[in-house]
Order: structure tokens, then C-alpha cells, then sequence
């Protein structure tokens, strides 16, 4: 295993084998202060620094720090609030099926959510992990995700490798979460229950949950959905924020304006689509021209705009040229900057699926057809693994040959997605054969 690894354990390794060791190592390391070349030294490192602070190897669980009033009022105010449903969507339901626990903790480590099945939860209740703990370094000892928050970077911890012995009988996955603009910590996701969770795949699936909540975040500094919710360590978004088209993987776009959020028609879509990308602002005759291959009178143009009025609400629609005269950003900014930025992964997590995929408007299929290509491009320049298999593993990177050959050139054999990409290669080579 790699020193810097945040993997606890290596493709192949058998969990249990390394449970006995760890704890006999743990013991040692208590007993005499020996560290046995076999530990990892990230754990090793948390382990003294740990002591360093006055943790007890015996404590039974660590301080709750918050009350249910100040927990509230903590989650309210929360910057990661906004990203709970991604988290539930994306992780939870599965996370509960499977027995384990979803939790996320603020940057400074004490646990804001905890959530899964009923009796797990009740039997990590004893330990004190639960909402409103505290499960820094400092206070609980080694653990995912206040090692995760020391180090700024995604760690497991299995068993024993826990400082505190009460701790020993938890394995968990953890990854910070960045706010995107600044790259500060906000928090940290973590998934916990037994060995299961040490495995690579799912620290995969935990770091792909956090780059689907970054971007999520990304696209709430656009429109947050609560006027003048401030964020943790001081930052506190505009007071006049612009609407925000989500048309990336959507039949209809949805239109989010302060606390209001409308889904369109795929004509009313593909409009406030051109008229986002052009915002000094487009003729009647150049709309025509664009969401339509056939001759599309400017009666016909200027009548959807009209119906289009209507259903804007507070937002002006003005003409000569057609506007949204209040600034009209769209989803697409978010991925184009993770692009811009060299952030795949990121950019996978920003793309639910090609942009409004059943229009057939000439403007809006050129746009999708060259996002698609970016994206792909960058993924296969990069060739990062993780995002690459991201990708592939959507309905639009389901059939795609050059991802996944790319995925299977980019995974080391002793992967546990090795064989079954190569599969999957092999089935592509069948079809396109």
C-alpha cells in the first residue's frame, strides 16, 4: 500500500486478516508506543497526534457539543443545508438498504446529520456518533472524518485503526467537501458501518457524492434558494442573485428565481436557452433562424415569446433585442468552469445528461453536440480513472467504446471494476465489430 494512501486497505486484501492485525498492532502501540512497519503511516501520524492532544485511547465517546436548539439553528444556517437532498438521492437510500450510516460534519468537525437505518443508528448512539457530537482529531481521536478534515483529503479508517477503542468496532469512508469558489473546507461527508466500507469503490462513490455537492453548491451561489443565507467562516452571498436556467439532462428546463422554480416547455426552454447564451440579446429573426431548420414565421417566434412573458414572473423579458434584462445564467456555466479548470471529475458530477437531449432546434443540438465533445475530450486527455468510470456509468457513457477503453487503459489489474470494464470492452468491440 502506498504511505500517502487514504485507502485502508489494497485491491486483494483480505479485511478480515487485516482487522486481527490492526488490532493487535493497536494494542502494542498503547501497551509500549511501538509502531509496527505494517500501519499505514497516515494512520500512525493521526494516532500522535491525537495523543498530542489529550485524546484517551479508553474514552468511552466523544463531548456532544450541541444542543438540539444550537443544532438547528447550525443546520439552518449551514451552507451544506442546500445539499442535503443531493446527499439523500445520491447516497442515503442505498447507505440504509446496506446497513450503513450517512453522516456530515461542519469544518470544525462536529456532526450536523446522521442518518440511516433506525437500529444502526441506535447502536452508534452508544459512541456518541450521532447529530451534534463532536468528531474532530482533537476530541474523538482517529477517525474518517476528523482525519479527513486534519489532512484536507479523503481517508478510510478501518477497525482498530480508530485512536479509541470504543471506536475499533466502525470502519468508515470520508471525503471534505469544498466550497467552490474558494476551496475552503465546509464540512465533511462520511459513510460508516462495518469493513464493507473500506473498499476502494466505495470511496469512489463517496468522493463522486462530493464532487455532485460541490457542484450543486455551485449552481445554489447562483440562486440560492433563501434569500440572505449565510454561509459558515464568513461568507455571505450577494443580495441580488440572477436567475438560473438548469437545462443539462432535462426534457423541460427549470427556471430557479429566488424561491421559486418553474419547469418550461421545451419551446419556452430552448428560448430562455438562446437568450441566456446571447445575453446582449437576440432578433426575432435570428431566434427563428435558430430553433428552427424549416422556415419559422416571426409571428410564430414573437407569439412564444409573448406566452413566454407570462411565465416569468417578476423576471422582464424585453425586446429589440429580446433580453432577459435581469441577467440569466444557466448550468452551463457551472460545468464550463470545471472544464475551464482542468476539474473532470467535477465536470462529470455538473452533467446529468446532454442538454435538453430531445430538442432538435439547430442552435440547441450544436451546443450539446460540442459540450458532449468537451467533455469527452477532457476525460480522455486527463485520463482519470475515477471520472472516466463516472462517466461511463451513465445512460450517455453506457455505449461510449472510447470511455471505457480509456477507463479500462487508466485502471491497474488488481482493481476491483478491472474485470468487469474489460467486459464491458469486449461487449462494445462485439457490437461495433
Amino acid at each position: 500500500m502506498e504511505p500517502s494512501s487514504g485507502l485502508a486497505l489494497p485491491p486483494g486484501s483480505d479485511p478480515r486478516w487485516r482487522s486481527r492485525y490492526l488490532r493487535t498492532a493497536h494494542d502494542d502501540f498503547l501497551s509500549t508506543g511501538h509502531v509496527d512497519r505494517g500501519l499505514r503511516p497516515l494512520v500512525v501520524e493521526s494516532w500522535r497526534r491525537s495523543v498530542g492532544h489529550g485524546v484517551d485511547p479508553e474514552l468511552s465517546a466523544p463531548p456532544i457539543r450541541l444542543a438540539d436548539d444550537r443544532l438547528a439553528d447550525l443546520r439552518a444556517g449551514h451552507p451544506l443545508a442546500a445539499a442535503m437532498p443531493v446527499i439523500r438521492r445520491l447516497l442515503l437510500e442505498s447507505a440504509a438498504d446496506a446497513g450503513l450510516l450517512v453522516a456530515v460534519s461542519d469544518a470544525a468537525g462536529q456532526l450536523l446529520w446522521v442518518e440511516g437505518a433506525r437500529a444502526v443508528l441506535a447502536k452508534a448512539e452508544r459512541v456518541h456518533f450521532m447529530a451534534g457530537a463532536d468528531w474532530s482529531e482533537t476530541a474523538a481521536g482517529t477517525n474518517a472524518p476528523g482525519t479527513a478534515l486534519a489532512l484536507g483529503t479523503p481517508v478510510q479508517i478501518l477497525g482498530a485503526e480508530h485512536l479509541t477503542r470504543s471506536a475499533a468496532e466502525w470502519s468508515c469512508s470520508a471525503a471534505p467537501i469544498h466550497e467552490p469558489d474558494t476551496g475552503a473546507i465546509l464540512g465533511v461527508l462520511d459513510l460508516t458501518g462495518g469493513p464493507e466500507v473500506v473498499t476502494p469503490q466505495t470511496l469512489t462513490l463517496v468522493r463522486a457524492t462530493v464532487a455532485a455537492v460541490e457542484a450543486e453548491l455551485a449552481l445554489e451561489r447562483l440562486a440560492p434558494r433563501r434569500a440572505g443565507r449565510v454561509m459558515e467562516r464568513g461568507w455571505s452571498p450577494p443580495l441580488r442573485q440572477p436567475p438560473v436556467l438548469r437545462v443539462l439532462g432535462q426534457r423541460g428546463a427549470r427556471l430557479t428565481h429566488d424561491e421559486t422554480s418553474t419547469t418550461l416547455s421545451l419551446r419556452h426552454s430552448e428560448i430562455l436557452l438562446l437568450l441566456a447564451e446571447h445575453p446582449a440579446g437576440l432578433s426575432a429573426a435570428e431566434l427563428a433562424v435558430a430553433l428552427s431548420e424549416e422556415e419559422l414565421s416571426l409571428v410564430t417566434v414573437r407569439a412564444e415569446l409573448s406566452r413566454l412573458r407570462t411565465l416569468l414572473g417578476p423576471l422582464r423579458l424585453a425586446s429589440r433585442p429580446y433580453r432577459v434584462d435581469d441577467g440569466l445564467t444557466s448550468d452551463l456555466t457551472v460545468l464550463r468552469g470545471h472544464l475551464a479548470t482542468g476539474r473532470v471529475r467535477q465536470a462529470v458530477a455538473a452533467y446529468p445528461g446532454p442538454l435538453l437531449p430531445t430538442s432538435t432546434a439547430p442552435a440547441v443540438a450544436e451546443l450539446r453536440e460540442e459540450l458532449h465533445m468537451l467533455l469527452r475530450s477532457a476525460l480522455l486527455a486527463q485520463g482519470d480513472p475515477d471520472a472516466l468510470l463516472s462517466f461511463a456509468d451513465t445512460a450517455h457513457g453506457h455505449g461510449d467504446y472510447e470511455i471505457w477503453a480509456a477507463a479500462l487503459a487508466a485502471l491497474p489489474p488488481r482493481s476491483p471494476r478491472y474485470a468487469q470494464v474489460a467486459a464491458h470492452v469486449d461487449r462494445l468491440d462485439g457490437v461495433l465489430a
